[in-house]
């Protein structure tokens, strides 16, 4: 039996930075998210959606981190055996990035330190500032396993990357080839099409003639126009192309033109790819620099000639162009082509222009030998699991996303030229292409080096091959994304060990239960996991139910700043979690953005000062969290030392009608909220919970039991029923306010610290407690208390002067309610007394000045005749009654005016609106009031 609790449990005032730094140190310490597989309990497993290891927590995270601890919160209390498992990703652009920054500031290249001591720099880097994001996650109070915390460059995640790659190499699903890839000069790297931002800019439109190479025709043509926003590549230009069905150019497919400044004579050809209604209907065709050109070079096979540099300057190709920056030679080309009578016009023109997302720079496709995935078949068995809703969009409309993403997908490019990262597990045989790495260098693919040297020996044995053999590494890394594809089964054991069994926490937790993520990496990442899950898990038997690494995916939408923007780095509106979480809490920050959800999927805005860093939306949850305390604080100090369990279950045949209601509502809320949750309903479930336990049980029943408190008679079953609504609502309230709700739940039961509120179960519903009929007219009663209270205002009553209070009602269900809260109705009005009537009784009744109120079909009257001064209450309410007149002229003169209805922004007019309807009502109430007092 838990000890008795003393009235100062809880210190009078909350402090949620100790409060959230004790309780995340105790779940730590204690491994309370630690789950052992062989546990009982449905399992439930999410695996976070790794942040870069270079990040720091920006309001994504803190949004993302919100959702899915309160998903993973609410299954534990269901008894389900949950594992959330954290780690961060190695991010290998990134941290490439900020250290050849630092080497440059040192006056060295990567190449000066070679690849082992760059590499041990990069770990060291890792160890002293990797951390960062990590500890940020620990202060939002995630509920995650640390001990299984995971590393996508660890040693697990390792080997499961050089797995992955064989045995997809093995299918045919990896090949090295020669493809049109996306360039990034500044970081010297491929980079995915996903990895690629489209920028609008305002650039130009350079209109060149091209001469015909027979000179003119029959009808007197030289020349065909073109036009390019990328002049420089012109050098490497192997036709023009023109529509097939475009008149003007039939007769001239198949002869040939001079290029300009170039000399080479290329032909003309037809392909359907060139829109005849665009421009002159004439395309410059460059195979080896933009894919729209590769494609038409492959139809019409085409030359590929490359004319730039992977540092974005032009090569041996470009001719006397060689050597210059791609920008310079644009500018270049351009006088070149006007000095020599080439160049027709130049336009303004805006457009979009494709920018690395790492490297900050416009992209170059380039013609480039690269490893890819094959993906149209690992699409397709993505798009058939689809069909069995493998997995199940939430909300469902981002499954046709998905599938259109996986609809006419193109090959994956999945090499990186980086050190930091996953070595590519292939190896060259140098020793067939004199020592060097070329094009054409056979290699072997292998496990590790061992592996290959077997392999490339049973391959190159005997014959015509350089004996002894010489292997070399590919120096390339893999696509982070690649790894990160792997996540959901290779952070829980995936391959295990060849001949032994299936890793525990992979037979318990895979596939894993809900992936909760951004709208934005449905194909980056969500797409990316199946597919290779497909190819990698799938087997003899297995259902897509088996394969797919998630039952769910849980997309929402974005934070947006307090004017309804997307928070962006180069917009610089974003805002900072972690000023909130110095001054509100991180409760109150998690609370404040779930409650904002309006919808699964839905943005969220999130309202914030920048002059002071304040957010009225957190502060509010904060000031709920200061309410739940309060009271607790309260409970505490009426419960007569007593806990939930000590004062026992209270016996139904002595609870009253606030205790019959508030015992409805909460079992009703508890099953709401349940429901909630359980079907990602989180923004629904909060705004529940705050309405039921700051108005429901804060406002009204605490109000309602005080007197009982006082009363030796009355006590016990009001302390029985306050103290189980606190409990309960604090475990409820647990998946949303873990720390806040931890610390009450601890002061209110009195249980000791190593026993956790994190890890009860969830309340059992009292079914036999519900009653709607109660719970109907119990609002009314309250409604009911609330026009009495406003009448005494309007009469200008003091609070201790009490006066009598009737209630007219022709229904006897409502009438026998407000009977029986009479006790109820006087102590909180400070009634005279109270007399319930119905209208034939309220109609014979003597004539008495009285002000009326209604709500419903319920009326409410207070007799003020000598209670009252009538004619200062008669000057109070004209006076009400001109200003409300004022106000509404005013608004209605807005609006009648066209310069304001018409161009004002619709939030603002409808605005005007609610308020002019407002201020109506209020004069006609204030009307109404006048003439009863006649």
């Amino acid at each position: 039996m838990p000890a008795a609790v003393p009235e100062d449990a809880l210190p009078k005032t909350y402090d949620p930075a100790a409060t959230e730094a004790r309780w995340q140190r105790a779940w730590e310490a204690a491994g309370a998210f630690h789950p052992d597989p062989a546990a009982p309990g449905e399992p439930f497993a999410v695996v976070i959606p790794p942040p870069n290891v270079t990040g720091s927590l920006h309001m994504g995270h803190a949004f993302n981190t919100a959702l899915i601890d309160t998903i993973v919160r609410f299954q534990r209390l269901q008894g389900r055996n949950v594992l959330c498992l954290p780690g961060t990703d190695h991010a290998s652009i990134a941290v490439q990035t900020i250290l050849e920054k630092q080497l440059k500031a040192e006056g060295q290249r990567k190449e000066d330190l070679g690849r082992e001591a760059f590499l041990e720099k990069a770990w060291a880097w890792k160890a002293e500032s990797g951390g960062t994001i990590v500890g940020q996650l620990r202060r939002l109070g995630y509920s995650v396993d640390w001990q299984r915390e995971r590393f996508t460059l660890d040693q697990g995640c390792s080997r499961a990357v050089i797995e992955a790659f064989n045995r997809l190499h093995e299918q045919g699903l990896i090949y090295r080839g020669e493809y049109l890839v996306n360039w990034c000069p500044a970081s010297g790297s491929a980079v995915s099409d996903l990895e690629v931002e489209m920028k609008e800019v305002d650039g130009h439109l350079w209109h060149f003639r091209y001469p015909l190479t027979a000179g003119a025709t029959a009808d007197g043509r030289t020349h065909l126009e073109v036009a390019t926003t990328r002049p420089e590549t012109l050098l490497g230009d192997t036709a023009v192309a023109v529509n097939p069905r475009d008149p003007r150019y039939a007769e001239l497919v198949g002869q040939t033109l001079t290029l300009p400044l170039v000399g080479r004579t290329i032909p003309i050809v037809a392909d359907d790819h060139v829109e005849a209604d665009f421009g002159t209907g004439c395309v410059k065709v460059t195979p080896a620099h933009d894919p729209n050109d590769f494609a038409i070079g492959q139809r019409h096979n085409l030359p590929l000639i490359t004319v730039m540099a992977r540092d974005g300057t032009m090569n041996e190709a470009a001719g006397r162009f060689q050597g210059l920056d791609r920008f310079e030679a644009r500018q270049a080309v351009v006088a070149a082509m006007e000095a020599e009578g080439f160049l027709v016009k130049v336009e303004p023109y805006r457009h979009s222009v494709p920018f690395s997302d790492r490297g900050k720079v416009p992209v170059e496709p380039l013609l480039s030998t690269q490893w890819f995935v094959r993906t149209e078949p690992l699409a397709a068995r993505c798009r058939g699991a689809l069909e069995h809703a493998d997995p199940r969009f939430v909300p469902e409309r981002w499954a046709k996303v998905y599938r259109d993403w996986l609809t006419d997908i193109r090959d994956w490019c999945i090499s990186r030229q980086l050190w930091w990262g996953h070595r590519i597990p292939a190896w060259f045989v140098v020793s067939e292409t004199g020592g060097v790495i070329t094009d054409s260098t056979p290699y072997v693919v292998g496990r590790d080096a061992a592996e290959a040297r077997t392999r490339a020996e049973a391959q190159f044995r005997g014959g015509t091959h350089v004996h002894p053999l010489v292997l070399e590494q590919d120096p390339d890394a893999l696509d982070t994304w690649f790894s990160s594809g792997l996540w959901p089964f290779s952070t829980l054991g995936w391959p295990g060990e060849a001949g032994a069994p299936t890793p525990a926490d992979l037979a318990r937790w895979y596939p894993t239960s809900v992936l909760v993520t951004g709208f934005d990496i449905i194909f980056f990442w969500v797409a990316r996991m199946t597919m290779l899950a497909g190819a990698l898990i799938d087997g003899p038997g297995a259902t897509s139910a088996d394969w797919t690494p998630f039952r769910d995916v849980y997309i929402h939408g974005l934070v947006r700043d307090e004017q309804n923007r997307k928070m962006s780095k180069s917009a610089g509106n974003g805002i900072d979690p972690l000023l909130l979480i110095d001054r509100y809490g991180a409760d109150a920050l998690r609370f404040a953005l779930v409650r904002e959800v309006a919808g699964a999927g839905q943005d969220i805005r999130l309202d914030y000062n920048r002059t002071d860093d304040s957010s009225a939306t957190v502060e509010a949850a904060r000031n709920f969290a200061t309410k739940l305390w309060n009271a607790t604080r309260f409970a505490l100090m009426n419960l007569g030392g007593e806990t939930p369990a000590s004062l026992g279950e209270p016996d139904p045949a002595a609870l009253q009608l606030a205790d019959r209601w508030i015992l409805s509502r909460l079992a009703r809320v508890n099953q709401d909220t349940a429901d909630r949750y359980g079907s990602y309903g989180l923004g629904e479930a909060a705004k529940g919970l705050y309405e039921f336990a700051w108005n429901e049980v804060c406002d009204w029943y605490v109000e309602l039991i005080k007197r009982r408190l006082q009363d030796p008679a009355q006590q016990r079953t009001a302390r029985q029923v306050l103290a189980k609504v606190l409990q309960e609502v604090l475990v409820m309230l647990h998946p949303l306010m873990p720390h806040l709700s931890e610390e009450l739940w601890h002061g209110l039961t009195a249980q000791p610290q190593e026993t956790f509120l994190a890890l009860q179960s969830w309340p059992v519903v009292d079914v036999a407690a519900l009653n709607d009929d109660l719970e109907s007219s119990f609002a009314e009663l309250i409604e009911a208390i609330r026009v009495v209270r406003n009448l005494r205002a309007v009469a200008g009553l003091k609070p201790s002067q009490s006066m009598p209070v009737l209630f007219v009602t022709g229904r006897p269900e409502l009438a026998a309610v407000l009977s029986a809260a009479s006790a109820d109705i006087t102590a909180l009005t400070r009634a005279e007394f109270v007399e319930v009537l119905d209208p034939a009784a309220a109609e014979a009744a003597p004539a008495a000045k009285a002000l009326a109120g209604v709500s419903g079909d319920l009326q409410v009257l207070l007799p003020i005749e000598g209670l009252v001064d009538l004619e200062a209450l008669r000057g109070r309410l004209e006076k009400d009654i001109t200003k409300a007149e004022k106000e509404i002229e005013g608004l209605a003169g807005r609006l009648a005016n066209p310069n304001f209805a018409d161009k004002a922004p619709p939030e603002v007019v409808a605005e005007c609106k609610a308020n002019l309807a407002e201020a109506e009502a209020q004069a006609q109430l204030a009307r109404r009031r006048l003439a009863d007092l006649d």
